[in-house]
């Protein structure tokens, strides 16, 4: 089970969101790029960055940054929002992005999302982003009418290589994951799932674990709670390597 801190840019600056709101920001860190590199020495194996500007306008807003932030880390890089067409991919793969997360693109432009899957065979993944059981796209503005089980089969058949699960009512909120949505996504997928939104205490990260061992749950995503100090990765991922020993 692998832990991702989350580094969520917006304006230039590494922020977090309460329930994706664009106007309920919390600044962590003027610096991006510091934010990453202090997320590596404090032992992440991989890292999860968000451009919030690209999200809501649709446009690679942060480019830079990310490029920035994949230079100065070893770690691998997962990225999403704001990829809407080939070039903006194929460019965020060229700064040095490990994988993309596709939202809004693989909900509504499903030939496009499948031509890039084939085109980066093993890159691809999709965010699924639920608010009362209904995947939101745009910025998680806009009801797409669908439900996890209604879009994921199409997904999976397009090439999608992992999928993020999002609880937006839990996004920010440190009030626990939905353990319940999760597993059901879980059993469904025949691709690993990360889980996101309310991964706020080791107790969370606890609760999840079982899941690696039964379904395709393969991580989590936390972003506040390892800024505010409710979860300590250094502690998370010492549990979870104990118990990754134990199976042995």
């Amino acid at each position: 089970m692998i832990l991702f801190p989350a580094v969520d840019i917006q304006n230039g600056k590494a922020v977090r969101l309460k329930q994706g709101r664009a106007h309920e920001s919390t600044v962590f860190a003027e610096s991006p790029v510091d934010a990453a590199k202090a997320w590596e020495e404090a032992g992440a194996r991989w890292l999860h960055v968000v451009d919030l500007d690209g999200a809501f306008d649709g446009a690679a807003q942060s480019r830079h940054i990310v490029r920035d932030i994949c230079t100065a880390l070893a770690i691998p890089v997962q990225l999403g929002g704001g990829i809407r067409d080939m070039k903006t991919a194929e460019a965020y793969l060229e700064a040095g992005v490990s994988r993309l997360i596709i939202g809004t693109l693989a909900l509504e432009q499903p030939e496009l999302f499948a031509a890039m899957c084939k085109a980066f065979p093993g890159q691809i993944g999709v965010s699924l982003d639920a608010e009362g059981g209904r995947l939101k796209s745009r910025g998680w503005v806009e009801d797409t009418g669908m439900t996890v089980d209604s879009a994921l089969p199409r997904l999976l058949e397009d090439g999608a290589a992992f999928v993020i699960y999002t609880d937006i009512e839990r996004d920010g909120m440190q009030c626990g994951v939905n353990v319940a949505a999760l597993e059901h996504l879980a059993r469904l997928s025949t691709v690993p799932v990360i889980a996101a939104g309310g991964v706020a205490t080791l107790k969370d990260v606890q609760n999840l674990y079982p899941l690696t061992r039964t379904t395709s749950l393969a991580g989590a995503v936390s972003g506040r709670a390892l800024y505010e100090g409710t979860l300590n990765l250094a502690e998370a991922n010492a549990w979870i390597d104990a118990q990754a020993g134990a199976q042995k």
